[in-house]
């Protein structure tokens, strides 16, 4: 497909984008390989295929959430730069 140089200069505009003169034809030439990909990908026979979701049949795998108690919270609590009441203190964040 044939990309005129005002079309690349029309999307840079709206695209808010500043191109030097030499570069309009480097633009035309890759805007117009990328259109007649697109063309190709649009004219490929896929009436005969099954419609497909993804590669596989796998769906989302939840966990159940469950509860554990975590025993040495001294342990644990010796790693915190700050604490209060048994907790991590952290600064207030609004």
């Amino acid at each position: 497909m044939k990309v005129s140089k005002e079309e690349i200069l029309h999307i840079a505009n709206l695209a808010n984008l500043e191109i030097n003169e030499n570069e309009i034809d480097k633009y035309c030439k890759n805007l117009e390989e990328i259109l007649d990909f697109a063309d190709i990908v649009n004219k490929a026979p896929v009436e005969e295929m099954n419609i497909t979701i993804g590669a596989n049949q796998e769906k989302n795998v939840f966990r159940k959430d469950e509860i554990e108690v975590f025993e040495d919270n001294e342990m644990l609590m010796q790693n915190a730069p700050a604490k209060s009441r048994n907790m991590f203190e952290i600064p207030k964040v609004l």
